[in-house]
């Protein structure tokens, strides 16, 4: 079980999941410094940035961490990939006891505005060109997310298919992750695309995408709004919407960690 300490802002449980995938920690040639914060301690303040979506020098007093160790950890776990990790962890739980439905996959994007513009953006078609970034989303059949990814704001929603497909196949980390088999895939008209029809045929993956000009948005609902679902369950987290994150690795490592929230809630839910 978790520390009560943080049972507030982290669901209980998740801290012993995530520990044994955290980097071993730094020791500083010079001395001092804050090797000995607890990771614990800087794990839940992290959740609280993603979560309340403060600056790092806001981060309340109660974490007895300093800005400057929470933001320096928290750069040194996402470049050891310990978000995707983490999520490909929670994913494992719920496949192992067959609370995934792969029977059909869902696939739509987002678009998030960038504040303070950076990597991976570009000008929105539907915002007055200001800078923004797309967010990818693949889920299961009842909407838990299964990949993420981003992209420019002025990306075509179709160019995030293939990245994402090969995503579900390698799970964030290609060393451990699984193969799945999947039903079939959902995905809106703009996603329908002649090669990509022909590209989604070749791999012999059964698709159900909106035909331009043929069937409405109202046809595919009933399959496609668990999507919409996952999208507001990840744009309520703060910190990713509006987007805040000059570098795209951050912004992803956010993303990444509130899809592991996302899917390990559920996971709680379903086993409690």
């Amino acid at each position: 079980m978790g520390s009560a300490r943080w049972g507030w802002i982290v669901p209980d449980g998740l801290w012993e999941l995530a520990r044994p995938l955290l980097p071993p920690a730094r020791v500083r040639p010079q001395g001092g410094g804050t090797q000995n914060t607890p990771d614990e301690a800087v794990f839940a303040a992290i959740i609280y940035v993603l979560v309340s979506g403060c600056a790092w020098r806001a981060l309340p007093p109660c974490f007895g961490i300093s800005k400057s160790t929470a933001h320096r950890r928290f750069l040194i776990w996402s470049r050891a990939g310990v978000w995707g990790r983490l999520h490909q962890a929670v994913l494992d739980k719920l496949a192992d006891r067959g609370l995934l439905d792969l029977s059909r996959i869902v696939l739509d994007s987002a678009h998030v505005r960038a504040k303070k513009g950076g990597e991976h953006t570009g000008p929105s078609p539907v915002d007055r060109a200001k800078p923004g970034t797309k967010m990818h989303i693949l889920s299961d059949r009842s909407g838990l997310p299964l990949v993420v990814g981003i992209s420019t704001g002025n990306t075509h929603d179709s160019q995030g298919l293939k990245p994402m497909l090969a995503g579900l196949q390698t799970r964030h980390d290609p060393d451990r992750g699984r193969d799945y088999t999947f039903g079939k895939l959902h995905a809106d008209k703009a996603y329908d695309n002649p090669d990509l029809r022909r590209w989604l045929r070749g791999k012999r993956v059964a698709v159900r995408i909106a035909r331009k000009g043929v069937e409405s948005r109202e046809r595919l609902g009933r399959h496609r709004w668990v999507i919409e679902r996952t999208m507001a369950w990840l744009t309520g987290y703060r910190r990713l919407s509006p987007r805040y994150e000059r570098h795209s690795r951050n912004y992803l490592a956010f993303l990444g960690l509130a899809a592991a929230l996302c899917c390990y809630k559920r996971l709680i839910r379903l086993t409690t």
